[in-house]
């Protein structure tokens, strides 16, 4: 029996270990088509920032690891070509691997970008040799005017650290929001605090080309790509596998495609969103290890399910921590829910042992009293916090319950009211 892994990062070899400590006779294949697999991207701004000193700090396994001590195969710069599910055959250039089982977790790419890309001086932070290759040009070109495409996560935290280098910097974001987020009080917020680090955030600014110098009207040095990301997901579908509403690869709760035996995982697929009821795009590291060890175990013999994804998220902006999960009001309406939310500031400990603003937005549904999404902002306490308000979501909680939740206090850790429990007397105050 042998499985074949498609894509070696982290819904990849999640599954492949998960489909190992099932199975210890199966034979284990994994295919990556880069260099390095098991490693960290989202470390890349830190690396870039200076916080992280070697790129190798971010690799958490190596290949040889896999080989030696889970006893899987682990082949880097393995291009799959194609996919006969009949034949149950991969096509790679040269040769062709057989498989009785398959999971296909090829990730995602960068957006397609604009005419100018391919300049010098404009660059990606997606993969090792991206931040390698972007760290060499800072050192040696020493650029003093940075143009920054796109206000989602890997745009602000890039922007960040090339502000910690001493660039100066323009973000440029075509919808009038940042972090994919219909929420205007969450891009207001990033939006000062941006402007209180110097960097110049320009919204609904649509980029149509890049030239030797400039971007639009402002002039830089040096130009980073932060357009989102695309499924990589043309290689299954020419196999027969079908892509769902979001665009990415459609998967039901055990990570199966519609071809028997055929499972994906991470990037490249679509998971089920407990608050919208359908199925969602939302490539993160977090879900893309969890779909994958649920795509392993299947793929081994088990039959085990992936309940499914809220949304959550956290970004650090110069020491503001900014963490959305769930809906904002926006979203919540456009998706035909009749929103109310609570908007309250409050310290995340007292003041008096040094506690800084958090400010707490929660959203319910007016007809239902269900909590829907919310936002956490501040300088602390944002990550424990939005993890309790996904915990609700998860649970499908009620704001008049949400209310009653019984949280840690003590002067080091949280005020005697909880900025959550604030915002959630607010939010029952208006609904029904």
């Amino acid at each position: 029996m042998r499985l074949v892994v498609i894509g070696g990062v982290a819904a990849g070899l999640s599954a492949a270990a998960r489909a190992r400590r099932i199975d210890a006779e199966l034979e284990i294949l994994v295919l990556e088509q880069g260099r390095a697999i098991s490693y960290g991207a989202c470390g890349l701004p830190y690396y870039l920032e200076g916080r992280v000193k070697d790129l190798e700090e971010l690799v958490v396994y190596t290949p040889e690891y896999f080989r030696n001590e889970r006893r899987i195969e682990v082949r880097t710069g393995a291009r799959v070509t194609a996919i006969a599910h009949a034949r149950r055959e991969l096509a790679l250039e040269g040769e062709r691997v057989r498989y009785d089982r398959l999971v296909v977790a090829a990730g995602a790419r960068p957006a397609a970008g604009v005419p100018g890309a391919d300049l010098p001086h404009v660059f990606r932070l997606h993969t090792l040799e991206d931040a390698a290759r972007l760290k060499q040009y800072l050192d040696e070109k020493r650029p003093r005017r940075a143009a920054v495409v796109g206000a989602g996560y890997i745009g602000l935290e890039a922007a960040d650290a090339l502000r910690r280098n001493g660039l100066a910097v323009t973000i440029l974001e075509s919808s009038p929001w940042v972090l994919h987020r219909a929420d205007a009080g969450l891009t207001a917020a990033v939006q000062k605090q941006m402007e209180r680090y110097g960097v110049e955030l320009r919204l609904q600014t649509r980029v149509d080309g890049i030239e030797p110098g400039r971007v639009g009207d402002v002039p830089c040095d040096l130009v980073i790509l932060a357009l989102g990301l695309h499924p990589n997901v043309e290689l299954a579908a020419e196999a027969g596998i079908e892509r769902g509403r979001t665009g990415a690869i459609r998967v039901d709760e055990r990570m199966e495609t519609n071809l028997p035996g055929v499972y994906a995982a991470g990037d490249c697929a679509e998971a089920h969103h407990l608050v919208l009821g359908r199925p969602a795009w939302i490539p993160l590291g977090t879900t893309a290890n969890k779909m994958g060890r649920v795509a392993g175990a299947n793929a081994a013999g088990r039959r085990e399910r992936f309940s499914g994804i809220v949304g959550t998220s956290i970004a650090r902006v110069f020491d503001l921590g900014i963490a959305t999960t769930g809906l904002s009001v926006e979203q919540a309406r456009q998706e035909g829910f009749a929103p109310v939310s609570a908007r309250i500031t409050a310290p995340a400990r007292p003041r008096y042992f040094g506690g800084k603003p958090l400010t707490v937005e929660l959203v319910a549904d007016r007809n239902t009293g269900r909590l829907l999404g919310a936002s956490i902002t501040g300088e602390e306490g944002a990550a424990g916090r939005i993890n309790v308000a996904a915990t609700a979501l998860h649970a499908r909680m009620r704001a008049e319950d949400f209310e009653q939740l019984d949280l840690a206090y003590a002067p080091p850790f949280a005020t005697v009211w909880d900025p959550l429990l604030v915002a959630a007397q607010q939010l029952v105050k208006l609904v029904h």
